[in-house]
């Protein structure tokens, strides 16, 4: 039998395409339904994305080194440099630094204990017990031998610990992931005591990333920062851009002091050079990031989270209101708060451990969503009562 298709057709049953339609309103109904009670996780839901729906039209592959625009036309390397640029600038990066825009928090921290490993081959990874779960995954990818240390009630790293385990490698280097907002409480090591630690155990070569996925860009505009960025002795440092930034594309940026000593050597048929870890990286999303970060500035951001630590000053006296037990860190949009009623978990699906939940106070995130949680919860103790 001829096939009488036109050139690039999709053989389909006839209901196909209502059947397509009906499972995309389901979808966009479920996640439109789990909007308002979505506030245990770190997406910020405030910035409008939509008007780069043109480039969807496009495949826009930002292939190989930023700072190299490669043969294949179909890149926006231009606008990753100046997202970069931003960046940098926010976290106060020396003269001879790079970077390049990830996949992701998780290719941030690899990248980071890479360039350390690759820098000082012998040495020992540390990192708390409330740093990020890619972090021991990226040590036994890299063949690094890791230890954990532990932590202060806060959830920020126990310097003591730091200096009692560090000293027992006395004779090996030190690579220290310093995190930078916790998953849980948000707490914040602090880089000069990491160097610090390192100093009282004898450490004299190291090498500290810090692992700033959500924090790190509303702390950077904060004018009480603590230390944590490239000027504070970070080596190299990453972050989310789908968590303050609130991109409807899973990514990342990463930058580090200066190049790295591993430099691919060119890639003829790019006519560039590879300094990235995933090669091929999402050129949509560096639009994405340009569209956040050249639309509100330094300044708007620094308004942004601003906003959220009052809606996450005001959640905590609404708990404390109803005698339900909360607290946050300093400069924290998390909330701690005791863990949910079972029949409230199942509406509110906020991140546990323990006795212990959160809510993270996102921009978008409003004093009426903090009410609606507190109002329900309320109720629950007057009804049980």
């Amino acid at each position: 039998m001829t096939d009488t298709r036109p050139a690039g057709s999709v053989l389909r049953s006839p209901g196909a395409g209502r059947a397509m339609n009906a499972c995309l309103r389901a979808v966009e109904a479920r996640l439109a339904a789990a909007a308002p009670t979505n506030i245990g996780f770190p997406a910020a839901r405030d910035i409008d994305y939509r008007p780069l729906a043109p480039l969807l039209g496009h495949l826009l592959n930002n292939v190989g080194d930023p700072g190299i625009d490669p043969l294949y036309p179909g890149h926006v390397h231009d606008l990753e440099r100046e997202v970069l640029d931003f960046t940098a600038e926010l976290f106060r990066a020396p003269p001879g630094w790079s970077g390049y825009l990830t996949s992701g928090g998780t290719e941030g921290n690899l990248y980071g204990l890479w360039l350390g490993r690759t820098k000082l081959p012998n040495a020992v990874a540390y990192y708390s017990s409330a740093a990020h779960y890619s972090v021991p995954k990226a040590c036994h990818l890299l063949g690094l031998p890791a230890v954990e240390v532990a932590t202060m009630a806060s959830g920020q790293i126990d310097y003591t610990d730091l200096t009692r385990k560090a000293a027992r490698n006395r004779s090996r280097p030190a690579i220290v992931v310093a995190t930078i907002g916790t998953t849980m409480t948000e707490a914040v090591d602090d880089v000069t005591d990491v160097h610090h630690a390192l100093d009282v155990a004898g450490i004299r070569h190291r090498q500290v990333h810090s692992d700033a996925a959500m924090a790190g860009v509303p702390l950077a505009t904060t004018v009480s920062r603590p230390a944590f960025d490239l000027a504070d002795g970070a080596d190299s440092i990453s972050v989310s851009g789908h968590k303050f930034f609130g991109t409807p594309v899973v990514c990342g940026i990463v930058l580090t002091r200066r190049q790295p000593d591993d430099l691919s050597p060119t890639v003829p048929y790019l006519n560039t050079h590879d300094t990235t870890i995933s090669g091929s990286r999402n050129g949509l999303a560096a639009a994405m990031l340009w569209h956040a970060t050249t639309s509100l500035g330094a300044a708007g951001h620094a308004a942004r989270a601003e906003r959220a630590r009052e809606v996450a000053a005001y959640a905590v006296q609404r708990l404390h209101h109803i005698g339900w037990p909360a607290w946050r860190n300093p400069l924290s949009f998390t909330v701690l708060l005791r863990r949910l009623p079972a029949n409230m978990a199942t509406v509110w699906p906020l991140p546990t451990e323990g006795d212990w939940s959160h809510i993270i106070c996102m921009p978008g995130v409003e004093t009426s969503h903090i009410d609606q949680l507190v109002d329900t919860l309320a109720a629950y103790g007057r009804n049980s009562q």
